[in-house]
């Protein structure tokens, strides 16, 4: 074990970082520019789709928009929101969370390039159900022009998602959850770790439909519960808010970061914005694939809101909490989020409440990405083995994961995910690169048709 930590370590430290860095950045404001910032432009049409208006029933897919999003999110809200905010302001100081922003913002166009990419080439099964993501892309689209490394591109891609399930959605969830519980309660790890195997177990095998009406019941009310805690702090403490915004912006320049100077920061924001966001990744896009829609463009325009959610709310609101509260210099994690909602809330006489607002959104986030990596590892074993049977033993085998991941120990956990994040990161976007041409043509082909809302539609609309 020894011997695989430190190959761990000199891969994060020396590797992976940098290439997420040359890549992620260049490829975000590439993208960025070339749709016009779309982000900013559509963002108003993009939550008028995900509110149901233009939905379809009779379009092939398994889930509706809010659905799809709901599962997506599911995914993407999670640990990252609470402890990897936390951790990232611990080791690159407060500027790291202008750089998360900054990976959000670019992020919202790399998702909605790759979700519309997963639609435009998922495969329809016979019993209607769907199938798709990255790795369909890489083997049709780059396949019919670069042939059989392509063909590799996808495989690595897929086996790829297959591992960062057991980490990004696995282990680094269940681990912070049981740390969370037996800090809070004194919930053995073993016991937490066994509970949440078996309440992932009996939603991830109903597949993506259960999931997805699952988590579009729990997404909402997690969100609003975390949010809310988040804003009575803020609130409780508003008159040091600017002082805090204006510490976030200086700080990403100064290179006062706690492991080195402006780059380390850069990092470290950006490594913690992309696994809370997964923009890039190549995650989101197999279950938006499962959307819907008869418009690869709508369900992109669908998961262009999920980086807006999840790191320009969300983990706005922790990392406000954290400044604003918290002794970032000495603490890290959930630990650090704990108490910097216990001491934010202090004013109030609420202190005790802090911890249980941790708590609790640890447990509800962590089990909401669980679910939905568990589809995104058993999407990518399809696409790998073509056996049905080998997607039942991968979901047992993903139950089980869960439980080590609780007992597992948490430094290990967390540098496991930061390695595995850029095996999917790098291929997918490489990738959108390559089919950077093919995104603006879909995106001008989609807005030069009358986009009418479903419900009001006449016979000569085509949307």
């Amino acid at each position: 074990m020894g011997t695989f930590a430190r190959l761990i370590h000199f891969y994060n430290a020396y590797i992976g970082p940098y290439a997420l860095l040359g890549l992620l950045l260049p490829t975000g404001i590439l993208f960025t520019v070339a749709l016009k910032f779309i982000q900013f432009r559509k963002l108003g049409h993009a939550f008028a789709i995900v509110s149901g208006r233009y939905d379809d029933p009779n379009d092939a897919g398994d889930i509706n928009h809010f659905q799809a999003l709901s599962a997506a999110l599911s995914a993407t809200v999670g640990i990252g929101n609470i402890a990897g905010v936390a951790l990232a302001i611990h080791l690159g100081g407060p500027g790291a969370v202008f750089w998360m922003w900054v990976t959000g913002l670019l992020g919202m166009t790399l998702k909605y390039s790759e979700c519309s990419l997963a639609l435009k080439y998922r495969d329809v099964h016979e019993d209607g159900s769907v199938s798709g993501g990255p790795m369909y892309y890489m083997k049709k689209a780059l396949g019919a022009r670069f042939g059989k490394p392509a063909q590799v591109m996808a495989v690595v891609f897929a086996t790829a998602a297959v591992i960062c399930s057991f980490g990004t959605g696995n282990m680094a969830q269940s681990n912070s959850m049981a740390d969370a519980l037996h800090a809070s309660y004194g919930v053995p790890t073993m016991i937490s770790g066994l509970v949440i195997a078996v309440l992932v177990f009996a939603v991830i095998v109903g597949g993506i439909r259960r999931i997805g009406a699952v988590a579009s019941r729990l997404v909402p009310f997690m969100a609003g519960f975390y949010i809310l805690g988040g804003l009575t702090v803020i609130v409780a403490n508003i008159h040091r808010v600017p002082a805090v915004f204006s510490l976030i912006v200086t700080d990403a320049f100064t290179g006062h970061a706690v492991g080195g100077g402006f780059l380390w920061t850069m990092i470290w924001g950006i490594r913690r914005g992309l696994f809370s966001n997964e923009a890039g990744q190549g995650s989101a896009p197999i279950a938006h694939a499962a959307a819907k829609t008869k418009w690869p463009v709508r369900e992109g325009l669908v998961a262009m809101t999920e980086p807006f959610i999840d790191t320009l709310l969300i983990c706005t609101m922790t990392a406000l909490v954290v400044v604003l509260a918290g002794d970032y210099l000495h603490l890290k994690g959930a630990a650090l989020t704990s108490q910097a909602f216990s001491t934010g809330l202090a004013p109030l006489g609420m202190a005790a409440a802090g911890r249980h607002v941790v708590t609790i959104g640890t447990v509800l986030f962590a089990f909401s990405t669980a679910i939905s990596w568990s589809y995104y590892g058993d999407r990518s074993i399809e696409f790998l083995v073509k056996n049905r049977h080998a997607v039942t033993v991968y979901r047992v085998a993903f139950t089980v994961f869960l439980f080590i991941g609780a007992i597992w120990k948490q430094e290990l956990v967390w540098s496991f995910v930061d390695m595995v994040i850029t095996f999917m990161a790098i291929p997918n976007l490489i990738a959108l690169f390559l089919m950077r041409k093919e995104i603006v043509q879909m995106t001008k082909d989609y807005f030069a048709v009358r986009q009418v809302p479903f419900k009001k539609r006449g016979p000569a609309d085509q949307t």
